[in-house]
């Protein structure tokens, strides 16, 4: 049997699903290249050579997204309580970047990753205690599977 899919019915059925849905299927697509690519390119690299190296390259990519976006004019709109948000938050993404490529270094991928990704029962849990978001019984349910999912992976 053969599928026809031309591009315009791509484009309806993209327009049908929500757009953070397909980001979110997206970044955990560009998430598995990233720890493969990472793990295969920084061998004999030192780790905090290599997130370095990364980060300027996100950074570049970043700034030509703001101005493709023409979004740049938005960094004189930005609140104090932003900027000292999104400057914490810059500061974990840093910390977490290099003990992900030290834990990649001298680690297997498919142990490090999967114990990198216990980020989202720990995002739920503080999103529910900071942010006051509703932790339902659904989500304590996948927290559980997620986390013995992950130890049954690494043990």
């Amino acid at each position: 049997m053969r599928l026809d899919c031309s591009t315009n019915q791509i484009f309806v059925l993209m327009r049908k699903l929500d757009m953070w849905l397909i980001y979110a299927i997206l970044s955990a697509i560009f998430a598995a290249l990233t720890s493969i690519l990472a793990k295969i390119g920084i061998d004999g690299v030192n780790s905090n050579l290599a997130t370095a190296i990364r980060t300027i390259v996100v950074l570049v990519m970043a700034w030509i997204m703001v101005f493709i976006t023409n979004a740049q004019d938005g960094i004189f709109h930005i609140s104090r309580k932003s900027w000292i948000f999104i400057v914490l938050s810059g500061l974990a993404t840093g910390a977490s970047w290099l003990c992900y490529y030290k834990a990649l270094q001298i680690g297997e991928a498919s142990k490090v990753v999967p114990i990198d990704k216990l980020s989202v029962v720990l995002t739920l849990i503080l999103a529910f205690i900071i942010l006051k978001e509703q932790f339902t019984w659904k989500s304590a349910v996948g927290s559980v599977l997620i986390a013995v999912g992950t130890l049954f992976m690494v043990l």
